[in-house]
């Protein structure tokens, strides 16, 4: 897992944030012990972030998804490939996560 965010995730978070940025959307890429957290720098509370889950049979990277609007906070949770262990992501994973994760905020 440590790899996976060293070599394949933390890139790819690098890449969308830069291009965010680029294009009026500021979001900042933090790395919190054991993750990786891309937040709005908006929103404190608007975040995407990536984890490992070791509760099921097989160790899976699952993105939580929080955003709020208004007084409203929505949450989700989910992996960023079903069935595919850390070793087996690869960038353009991490990438299509983030692309369906930020819509949210995309559209406003």
């Amino acid at each position: 897992y440590a790899l996976f965010l060293e070599e394949v995730a933390t890139p790819t978070t690098r890449m969308v944030a830069s291009v965010l940025k680029a294009e009026g959307y500021p979001f900042t890429v933090s790395t919190p012990s054991g993750g990786l957290r891309l937040a709005s720098d908006r929103g404190r509370d608007d975040y995407v972030e990536l984890e490992l889950d070791g509760s099921g049979a097989k160790p899976t990277v699952i993105g939580r998804i929080r955003r709020t609007r208004g007084s409203r906070t929505i949450e989700d949770e989910r992996p960023i490939k079903a069935g595919a262990a850390p070793q087996d992501l690869t960038d353009a994973d991490v990438l299509g996560f983030l692309v369906e994760a930020l819509e949210p905020w995309l559209d406003r």
